[in-house]
């Protein structure tokens, strides 16, 4: 089992910033990909960016050049630092991880709002 929780949502004017952390806990070595994912209202949920365990990362095309997703790994961490935000970046964001041969384990949601 891995538990992950997020923090830093909030509520941005459009070019502005947000950082989002989450930690995970509980079965951390297993983990295989890390990452944000986000869903807008009537919106299907997508990926937002991902760390692989062993730190490559991968990106929607949405995001490049704006997001970039990081680790620290003594605090057991993954940020996305939003740079650039624009009203379409509004959604509620979860992290997610992926353990090989389990599943994918996701956290609690943060709201991100993004005003014009």
């Amino acid at each position: 089992q891995v538990q992950l929780v997020e923090s830093g949502g909030g509520l941005v004017q459009a070019g502005g910033s947000l950082r989002l952390s989450c930690t995970a806990s509980g079965s951390i070595v297993s983990i295989n990909t890390i990452g944000w994912s986000r869903q807008a209202p009537g919106k299907q949920r997508e990926l937002v960016a991902a760390i692989t365990r062993g730190g490559s990362t991968n990106y929607a095309d949405s995001v490049k050049g704006r997001f970039t997703i990081s680790r620290d790994l003594a605090k057991n961490t993954v940020y996305l630092q939003m740079n650039s935000l624009k009203p379409e970046d509004t959604a509620v964001y979860y992290c997610n991880a992926n353990v090989i041969y389990v599943g994918t384990f996701w956290g609690q949601g943060t709201q991100v709002t993004v005003s014009s």
